[in-house]
């Protein structure tokens, strides 16, 4: 976790279409123009309405518990060049979430916060560490570390902003920390299943900090983010954004392990890809009805499905079948245009298709990266 690559952020097919990347260095840079760092910069040169604030942070946080997820997968599993690659990923991720808080802050608040946020990563590395070699004396110090951190975290927070109690922050923070020690718990007894649900819970824990603290900031600075964190806009934006980021990272963790070979980890990470498709699909339904969230859970599947076949096609070098695969994903993106387009009348269909291309071609040059090992 400390050192280089694989980037895994996503963006939404419905709001701002995006494909993520997973394992070696060429994954992070097919997803390098979907950056979260030039989210950061927008905050500071444009301007985040309040619903920006609470999108944005929360996909950071989002992203920063699935990267650690991978390297720690790959640090257990003994994959050093994977991960490198995840370590360097996550730290790309903690500079951007320094840069979202200096964007509001100042320089010097930035400067502050990213050595405390890249301490708790240094102690979750020693708490692998002690899990696989199994040294329990090691593994205890990091959680009592961990735990310490929390209270650091919290007072840190609480003296930016009066509305962010120092305790209740420190609460939050031994959420993330007891969910991600789930995740390593379950990777490391090898229980597949066990550790995608953990992976999943740990996702969505963090917007139980990114919430609260968005609002916060928000409420802090009224004239500077504009509108409302907790209006049904901002909370539909939110979950859609945070279940396509889920959508694209997962299904990178699920090819990832298909083309190494991990076929238990595959098996557990189709079965979370697969929760995840049903959750986007339940909000889905949840604006347009129970049709519209039947029909939509088929189509969607529908492309994961193709996605399989471009992978076995790699994984076997069958060219033929992956060009099929390719053009079927390529139709598809027609598809699930005319279908968003039926349903509301904003979304033309050829914009949504073209921004379903893009997430195809970008999930195309994870894939082609994982198997190359680059």
């Amino acid at each position: 976790m400390k050192s280089n690559v694989a980037r895994f952020i996503g963006s939404s097919v419905l709001a701002a279409v995006v494909a993520s990347g997973c394992g070696w260095s060429n994954s992070m840079r097919a997803m390098s123009g979907h950056s979260m760092h030039s989210s950061a910069m927008m905050a500071e040169k444009s301007g985040w309405s309040a619903a920006d604030l609470r999108s944005n942070l929360n996909a950071l946080l989002g992203e920063h518990v699935l990267i650690a997820a991978v390297a720690t997968s790959h640090a257990l599993g003994g994959r050093d060049a994977a991960f490198q690659g995840a370590a360097g990923g996550l730290d790309a991720n903690s500079v951007d979430l320094s840069k979202a808080i200096g964007a509001v802050y100042g320089p010097d608040a930035e400067k502050a916060f990213l050595p405390l946020w890249r301490k708790h990563i240094g102690f979750f590395v020693d708490y692998t560490t002690g899990v696989a070699t199994k040294d329990k004396a090691k593994q205890d110090k990091a959680v009592n570390d961990l735990v310490g951190y929390s209270q650091d975290f919290g007072a840190f927070l609480s003296s930016a902003n009066p509305n962010l109690p120092k305790s209740v922050v420190a609460d939050l923070v031994k959420g993330h920390i007891l969910t991600l020690k789930d995740v390593v718990d379950a990777q490391a007894a090898g229980d597949w299943p066990k550790a995608y649900s953990a992976i999943r819970s740990a996702y969505h824990h963090m917007q139980m900090i990114g919430d609260p603290l968005a609002s916060a900031i928000a409420k802090q600075f009224p004239s500077k983010f504009m509108g409302s964190t907790e209006s049904p806009e901002s909370a539909l934006r939110a979950t859609l954004n945070l279940a396509l980021r889920e959508h694209a990272i997962i299904a990178a963790m699920a090819t990832g392990s298909a083309l190494g070979g991990r076929t238990a980890e595959f098996n557990a990470a189709a079965g979370a890809l697969d929760g995840n498709s049903i959750d986007i699909s339940k909000a889905i339904g949840a604006v347009y009805g129970a049709d519209a969230e039947k029909a939509f859970l088929s189509l969607w599947r529908k492309h994961i499905g193709f996605f399989v076949d471009y992978t076995t096609g790699v994984a076997t070098k069958d060219k033929a079948k992956q060009d099929k695969a390719v053009a079927d994903l390529i139709r598809y993106g027609d598809d699930f245009g005319a279908f968003l387009s039926a349903a509301n009348p904003n979304l033309p269909r050829s914009a949504v298709a073209d921004l379903v291309k893009t997430h195809v071609v970008t999930l195309k040059d994870v894939v082609d990266a994982q198997a190359a090992k680059d």
